[in-house]
């Protein structure tokens, strides 16, 4: 009886590699749009409010950080909740631009982080399930 070694996993395709950037550059722009909009609307009530919605923005930001780590790894599941994820907060980002009154700073702000980030997620989504991407994720 001869030894076979475990088979190789497959190469990791050139989309998830730029998927997981686009991903990784988005993360920052997101939770700063969202800790400025959060201050500003708290502005006026207490620090304890900040305080909250800035560790609430933290500990998703780890959480999806994980996520990406785990997909670059071949899990098809985290694929499925980063795609679900990012295109909740395309909506949610959507919905908030055009929904809530704000002052010019803090407008500039979110609309930057907010429309840079959303194409940056959309453009992840896409690449995580093109055919290449798509026999990659086999765990």
């Amino acid at each position: 009886m001869t030894h076979q070694p475990p088979p190789e996993a497959p190469a990791r395709p050139d989309d998830v590699d730029t998927a997981f950037w686009l991903w990784l550059i988005a993360l920052p722009l997101m939770v700063t749009g969202y800790i400025a909009n959060a201050y500003f609307a708290a502005g006026k009530h207490s620090l304890l409010v900040i305080g909250v919605n800035v560790m609430f923005t933290l500990m998703i930001a780890a959480l999806v950080l994980t996520f990406l780590f785990l997909m670059r790894s071949g899990y098809r599941w985290t694929r499925t909740v980063l795609t679900a994820g990012g295109l909740a907060t395309v909506i949610y980002t959507g919905v908030n631009l055009f929904g809530a009154e704000r002052e010019a700073v803090q407008a500039v702000i979110f609309a930057v982080t907010g429309i840079v980030g959303s194409v940056l997620i959309l453009g992840g989504v896409v690449l995580l399930h093109r055919k290449d991407a798509h026999g990659f994720f086999t765990k």
